[in-house]
């Protein structure tokens, strides 16, 4: 191959020579430079680790059940398979004959699509131009008769049938047209345009990308230099106040004359970094939170390496407790207001459940945003929650003592593929973009690991065993159940939620043992129907006055709807139980500004 490229870029280079001008000089370069990086991706790739069969993909077992079900279905229902078959080839063949009947006639125009809202085929040549309409069209065939294919077989249960589906889908995503360069028209215009340079960026986009994840493609979303966490993004002004191996405690200065005497703290995933909830003052429901006269407090959890592989939920708790102590101390309040995020709202209701069994009364109110607690129904998670993936995650936390950020990140992705995975991927490497200054994208990819014990924890007792809901998760002592959750809560959920769906959010909530439960549903998704400040006014949401009893389809359908951020209506729900004002407190000096430093430590 090198040879070939040499030779090509002689070629060019005499065609230069004899007036053929700046074109063959400039795509001669770029075969230079394509030479040059072709060496440095594989270098690249070189030095990634062994694959990991495990969390490579769906185990034999699926494979096994998918092969005997279509086995069971041929048997059975012989006309219906060929009757699909039949039907399959005459579209195809319809497909065809119309391509070839426009090439005849030396018409470009094709009939009207069926594929409304697919901004994948927004180019209009998909539409004007035989050949790819053809492709698009067979794609499409394709891809109906595979959902079509694996619908009509007799799977043995729900959960074979979830995963039949997704891995469908994901075939079906991956073999679009346009992601594949021959077959993709803008990518294809972008190369003629630029001569070639598209591409050539492309290719220097995937090295980087190779380079920067050790060895393992994962496409970046946004520009990395772009910000700079305590610079441009997470600028609240604080103090770490306490610092401990597995988390930094922030203290927020604050932006009231007076204060709610009950402190409140907040306990951010420590899937992903706190700043999530600081991007820009305009959205920081930090800054909004102190407006409201509260003194705020958040943890900023530690990377984890190696090092904390045996960190287990058991510690995640203690940390709970102790950062609890330390804003008791610094505030000289008995009791304090806590709210969890995500990972975070399910290890806030176990500590939650501990403190009940423990008699202790330190968390006047808990609110939960987005939170899973009952884990009876794993929703687009199934795929990944069973025996065969849970055991290659178990072998990839032998081998290095994580769950390594980036198989993690993979993982998320891909219940997005288009939007998270194949888009990207054909902008960046394929039209050679480069990726955007996005605020959110940028803190989307700024990854976390999680420890080993704890991850298997969390995937084996909580939610393949669903202890915490049914026989109770057996902690420090204690065998904790959902029902020892009783304290005053308010739990938000969000509508189009693909991390935790608000159906199950729900189901959480009714398990818990509160006789004071508030549930507010958000439109939008587990980060945006979150992070969305009242100035937005860009997302409503729900309210019900129905309780628990009845399901969350009542739920919904006794709800209201109300324009606009939920925020206020929280805000006025605690500062019901935040107590009296009092006078302001400022942070100490403390050990460092905030964010302070766990927070700039990169999965590496």
């Amino acid at each position: 191959m090198r040879e070939t490229q040499q030779e090509a870029a002689r070629m060019l280079s005499r065609m230069a020579g004899h007036g053929h001008g700046p074109t063959a000089k400039k795509l001669a370069q770029n075969i230079e430079r394509i030479e040059d990086l072709g060496q440095r991706l594989m270098q690249a790739f070189s030095v990634r680790s062994l694959p990991n069969p495990g969390v490579e993909g769906p185990g034999a077992d699926l494979f096994m059940t998918a092969t005997g079900a279509f086995m069971k279905t041929l048997t059975e229902h012989p006309a219906r398979m060929l009757e699909t078959q039949v039907s399959y080839w005459a579209e195809t063949l319809t497909n065809y004959s119309r391509a070839q009947q426009a090439l005849a006639k030396g018409q470009l125009s094709a009939p009207e699509g069926d594929e409304p809202g697919d901004k994948r085929f927004a180019n209009p040549l998909w539409q004007s131009h035989p050949y790819f309409n053809l492709i698009k069209k067979q794609y499409l065939t394709n891809a109906r008769a595979l959902r079509e294919a694996a619908s009509e077989l007799k799977l043995p249960d729900q959960v074979a049938r979830r995963r039949v589906d997704w891995l469908t889908n994901q075939i079906v995503d991956m073999m679009a047209p346009t992601n594949f360069l021959a077959t993709n028209p803008d990518a294809l215009e972008k190369a003629i345009e630029t001569e070639g340079e598209s591409l050539v960026r492309g290719l220097e986009n995937l090295v980087r990308d190779v380079e920067m994840n050790g060895g393992e493609m994962v496409v970046s979303l946004a520009d990395r230099n772009a910000f700079a966490v305590g610079d441009n993004i997470g600028t609240a002004p604080g103090s770490v106040v306490h610092r401990a191996p597995l988390y930094e405690l922030i203290q927020y200065g604050p932006a009231t004359g007076k204060v709610h005497a009950l402190p409140l703290m907040i306990f951010p995933p420590w899937i992903n970094k706190f700043y999530i909830l600081d991007l820009k003052p305009q959205n920081s429901m930090i800054r909004w939170l102190l407006d409201q006269g509260h003194t705020l407090f958040i943890v900023s959890w530690k990377n984890p390496g190696p090092e904390l592989s045996e960190t287990g939920m058991e510690d995640y708790i203690a940390a709970y407790l102790e950062a609890m102590d330390r804003v008791r101390d610094l505030t000289d309040q008995k009791q304090l207001n806590a709210v969890g995020y995500c990972i975070a709202g399910t290890t806030l209701a176990l500590t939650l459940a501990l403190l009940e069994k423990r008699g202790d009364n330190r968390v006047n109110s808990a609110t939960f945003f987005t939170t899973l607690t009952d884990f009876s129904d794993q929703g687009e998670f199934t795929s990944f929650l069973q025996d065969d993936f849970v055991s290659g995650i178990a072998e990839e936390v032998k081998r290095h003592g994580l769950l390594r950020a980036h198989l993690m990140s993979r993982t998320m992705s891909f219940l997005r593929a288009n939007d998270l995975v194949w888009g990207p991927a054909i902008r960046s490497y394929m039209m050679g973009e480069a990726p955007p200054a996005f605020d959110l994208l940028f803190w989307n990819g700024d990854s976390t690991n999680l420890p080993g014990r704890m991850a298997l924890q969390y995937l084996h007792g909580l939610c393949q065993q669903n202890a915490f809901a049914r026989d109770g998760f057996q902690v420090m002592g204690h065998r904790l159940h959902l029902s020892d959750v009783k304290v005053p809560l308010c739990a938000i959920a969000c509508e189009t939620d693909h991390i935790a769906p608000w159906k199950d959010s729900w189901r959480g909530v009714a398990g818990m043992g509160a006789k004071e439960k508030t549930f507010i549903l958000s439109q939008s998704g587990h980060i945006a129907g979150i992070v969305n400040p009242p100035s937005k006014k860009k997302y409503g949401h729900y309210v019900s006055d129905d309780d628990f009893a009845n399901g969350h389809e009542t739920w919904k359908e006794t709800a209201s709807f109300h324009d606009g951020s939920w925020w206020p209506r929280w805000g006025e729900w605690l500062a019901e139980r935040a107590g009296a004002m009092v006078d302001a407190r400022t942070p100490e000096e403390g050990l460092e500004p905030a964010p302070g430093s766990y927070v700039h430590e990169r999965a590496g």
